[in-house]
């Protein structure tokens, strides 16, 4: 057996530094907290050897690039992921507070996806501390706005992706199982504009934004259809500034999914024949950032393969499939650079005020990426 595959990891360890992590909230709308998260991410992967470069996204957000050497040159190992998340400051003092209870560790960002990052830097640590360097230069690249659809990293991703051979992708599991493709994401925001008036008054001459976009939210969650596999769903709406003005504007944002090419043209034809259903309230339509159809390639099945191997031999079996939930592996599935994604902890309720990582999860999950990092270069995959 590779001994990187028999690496010892302490479940605590990792817990730890999960903890450590999800103690510093970084939603992707609080610049100055995501800053602080890249601070701490910062300084663990210089102290675990590597060389650190900052950038700034142009957003003005922070994206950091730690770079490992490797036992031979060229194009590496990149692994993908996301500091920011969608819980706001505060979260953790009171409706989410980090806990460990039984075999599940709940907090802001465990598992989406501070534990997968968390896991995968473990796994690197291992095998550099047993085997010295990986056969292959390690590239981490973490970017800030992740949550936000990756408007502002989209072209830094797909470029750092094409100087590597494989894309590792902590993000959390799926049912267990690794990501070896994704659905495709378009957002949507959508701007009805009426005309004043005194909500008390003169409540007839005024024509609502608020009510024609009420009626537009229900013309357009209906259009879900998860036989055909895509959904739409209006996450945030903004309107109205004075309960006794007639609100002249409200803006609503839409997650479009679609599960294949067809569906996705679909969703961008009936976005794009949306009509304002109130007389004398317009409507706008924007497109806004996108996530590409991520289709299985062939290198991205033998990239499973291996990964499924590693899992045989530390005793667990590994399954795969293709997923809605977007992430950056959108981005380097669709380039065709072998990606496999969901590689981080196994848990539930990402998004949500339940999020959690299984422990008893963690060390095999440690030591499936630690395999990975210490076999790729070499053998088949060479």
């Amino acid at each position: 057996m590779n001994p990187a595959r028999a690496n010892r990891f302490s479940a605590d360890e990792i817990v730890a530094d999960i903890v450590r992590w999800a103690s510093v909230e970084s939603p992707s709308v609080t610049p100055e907290a995501v800053a602080r998260m890249y601070a701490l991410a910062g300084s663990d992967l210089r102290a675990a050897g590597a060389a650190i470069e900052r950038s700034t996204a142009p957003s003005g957000a922070p994206v950091l690039r730690a770079s490992f050497p490797g036992r031979q040159p060229g194009p590496g190992i990149l692994v993908l992921g996301h500091l920011d998340t969608v819980h706001p400051v505060g979260t953790i003092e009171d409706r989410l507070r980090l806990r460990q209870e039984g075999d599940r560790l709940y907090g802001p960002g465990v598992l989406d996806m501070k534990g997968g990052l968390c896991l995968a830097l473990h796994a690197l640590r291992r095998v550099r501390a047993e085997d010295g360097d990986t056969p292959l230069p390690v590239t981490f690249l973490l970017i800030p706005d992740e949550e936000l659809g990756s408007p502002a990293t989209r072209a830094l991703i797909e470029a750092e992706a094409r100087r590597h051979r494989w894309v590792l992708v902590p993000e959390p599991a799926r049912q267990g199982k690794v990501i070896t493709g994704r659905h495709a994401f378009a957002r949507y925001r959508l701007t009805t504009r009426g005309k004043p008036a005194h909500a008390g008054a003169d409540n007839r001459a005024g024509r609502s934004a608020i009510r024609a976009m009420a009626r537009l939210v229900e013309t357009v969650e209906s259009a879900t259809d998860m036989d055909r596999l895509v959904s739409f769903s209006v996450g945030v709406i903004h309107g109205g500034l004075f309960v006794n003005v007639v609100p002249t504007e409200c803006t609503a944002e839409v997650l479009c999914v679609a599960s294949s090419a067809d569906n996705l043209a679909y969703v961008h034809d009936f976005m794009g024949r949306l009509e304002s259903p109130v007389e004398g309230v317009t409507l706008e339509v924007e497109r806004g950032p996108e996530r590409p159809l991520f289709e299985p390639s062939e290198g991205t099945l033998r990239l499973y393969a291996e990964a499924a191997s590693c899992a045989r031999e530390i005793g667990f079996t590994l399954e795969h499939g293709t997923f809605g939930g977007g992430s950056d592996g959108n981005f380097t599935g669709a380039l065709g650079i072998p990606t496999l994604d969901g590689l981080g902890a196994v848990g539930a309720g990402p998004h949500t005020l339940e999020e959690h990582v299984l422990v008893s999860q963690l060390v095999p999950r440690a030591r499936l990426f630690a395999g990975l990092l210490s076999t790729l270069g070499t053998g088949d995959l060479a």
